[in-house]
């Protein structure tokens, strides 16, 4: 591929809702040509549940996500439930018209993930693009439980989870890259009918996901997987990176989304 410029933001931790009102923005700045094409870099605090758009608010329970002091958001993408917490979220923005998200949306998941793939092969990692839509015979709310379209998986485990969304003329894909610490956690804030229950779930979930430094073997830390991250879409798109920040329109913009929707009841807890 020629050259491309694209931004890389690399953003501190933050809650829930000002991390999806900043993906939220920066589609809009980038669809609209005011910015460069966008790989953002992120992480999360305090601890986050993520629901997906469509996904109904009595999957959680709000009691138990307090007790463990963790957040909730919903985000503007669909899939269901992700705790990010000791990870790495990646987001990338591109105008519609862009190569990368010719075609549908599993052309697109195929094309991106060839760079999270070339990443994890400089850790050391061998993973592969998954191709099922779904696990056989069960679909709960975890995202992590079974891997959908070209979702990127390490011995039949998932390992990177993402989705997408296409809006306002332009295409943003965010993941979730686990680094390590107990990935069945999330089940500790999700509703079940029973203990027995809660603790099936727990199990298939260890059985069917991996964290980065179970793969590896070795511990991973954030900055280094931001490395692997960025050099893979170098590698493998021909990306030129220009470090930047947002703009003062995009903090404003964020600014907004997070006070009108990303931290309205009204958005995240929808039933």
């Amino acid at each position: 591929m020629p050259e491309q410029f694209w931004r890389l933001i690399i953003t501190p931790p933050l809650d829930g809702a000002m991390n999806m009102s900043i993906d939220h923005a920066i589609l809009e700045a980038v669809a609209a040509g005011e910015a460069l094409p966008t790989l953002r870099l992120y992480a999360w605090q305090p601890a986050c549940l993520s629901l997906g758009y469509a996904q109904s608010f009595a999957d959680v329970e709000p009691e138990r996500l307090l007790a463990f002091g963790w957040d909730v958001v919903r985000r503007m993408t669909g899939g269901r439930a992700i705790l990010h917490a000791d990870e790495l979220t990646y987001s990338v923005a591109l105008p519609s018209g862009h190569a990368l998200v010719a075609g549908d949306v599993v052309s697109s998941y195929r094309r991106l993930s060839q760079a999270l793939l070339a990443g994890l092969r400089i850790l050391g990692v061998t993973p592969q693009a998954d191709r099922q839509a779904s696990g056989p015979g069960h679909s709960g709310p975890v995202c992590f439980e079974v891997p959908s379209h070209y979702e990127i998986t390490f011995r039949g485990k998932k390992l990177i989870g993402s989705a997408q969304v296409r809006k306002f003329g332009g295409v943003l894909q965010h993941g979730a890259i686990p680094l390590g610490g107990d990935i069945t956690r999330i089940v500790d804030a999700l509703a079940f009918p029973d203990e027995a229950q809660r603790e099936q779930e727990r199990a298939r979930l260890r059985q069917r996901a991996v964290t980065l430094s179970d793969a590896l073997g070795r511990t991973v830390g954030w900055e280094e997987a931001a490395a692997i991250v960025t050099r893979g879409f170098q590698n493998t798109f021909s990306v030129i990176f220009e470090n930047a920040e947002l703009s003062a329109d995009e903090l404003a913009r964020a600014d907004e989304l997070y006070n009108g929707q990303y931290a309205a009841d009204g958005w995240t807890r929808r039933r």
